[in-house]
């Protein structure tokens, strides 16, 4: 039976990809996009393809545009939506720091208060956070986006806790890297504002930190592996994709415990 879900910030990379998998299955897609100009690129497309989404500009950030979230039934929500700037934590602008957390935290919460709400009055739903593997490990120069998803990690934990009891499911999918853009761009953002004249974290390490973006993985196979775990009724609390990302992700946890500075 075709599932009606609801993906925040579907108009690129994995969750795009997932929307069109998804209502390739037969389930009723709600994919709302950040930009205007998004919505016509991704209607065209899925116009192109055969499927039917329902696509309309939602910037999470924006209280007219996350109202709109009110006039929507559905059974899963995929809080998706998210930024991302690399860069030293010792020395990143603050502002940039704060428009992370204000997307990818403060806003993505509001998403799934709302969420939440319509759920609890069902008595069922599912909520799913788009998280990633830096929501459990952490990367030189991936601080500003890693702290956010540690914050994700957080509230998907302890909603899963406080809703669990109302009927509601509550998981996360935690990505490795995958070559979909997103963390190239990442990658090039901290570049606009360091100084070598000013800045003391050495240009060299972050360059050779950078080089890891070079073997990244297909993102047709983490988009596969979405398309699986969304609209099922039962799955673990938390996705980690590929396997060799779970891995990594669960020895770095284990380090953690006994590592000495």
């Amino acid at each position: 039976m075709g599932k009606t879900i609801f993906i925040t910030g579907a108009g690129s990379g994995l969750a795009k990809g997932a929307a069109f998998g998804l209502a390739a299955q037969g389930h009723k897609v709600i994919a709302p996009v950040e930009t205007a100009p998004q919505v016509t690129a991704l209607r065209e497309e899925a116009k192109l393809k055969g499927l039917d989404l329902d696509v309309f500009k939602m910037d999470i950030k924006n209280p007219q545009d996350l109202a709109q979230m009110l006039d929507y039934d559905f059974d899963i929500f995929v809080a998706n939506a998210a930024v991302n700037e690399g860069g030293p934590l010792s020395e990143v602008p603050m502002q940039n720091f704060r428009e992370l957390f204000e997307v990818n935290v403060f806003s993505t919460l509001e998403t799934a208060q709302i969420a939440a709400r319509k759920f609890v009055d069902k008595g069922k739903g599912k909520i799913i956070f788009m998280s990633s593997m830096a929501g459990i490990m952490a990367t030189p120069y991936v601080g500003p986006y890693t702290a956010t998803k540690h914050a994700i990690e957080a509230i998907a934990t302890t909603m899963q806790k406080e809703l669990e009891g109302h009927g509601v499911q509550v998981a996360t999918i935690n990505p490795g890297a995958f070559a979909t853009g997103f963390n190239d761009r990442s990658a090039e953002a901290k570049w606009k504002w360091y100084d070598e004249a000013i800045h003391f974290t050495r240009k060299e390490d972050m360059e050779e930190a950078d080089q890891a973006l070079e073997n990244q993985y297909d993102p047709a196979e983490m988009i596969t592996k979405m398309v699986e775990i969304i609209p099922l009724d039962t799955h673990k609390f938390r996705t980690a994709f590929p396997e060799e990302t779970e891995k990594q992700m669960k020895e770095e946890e284990a380090k953690r415990w006994d590592l000495e500075i």
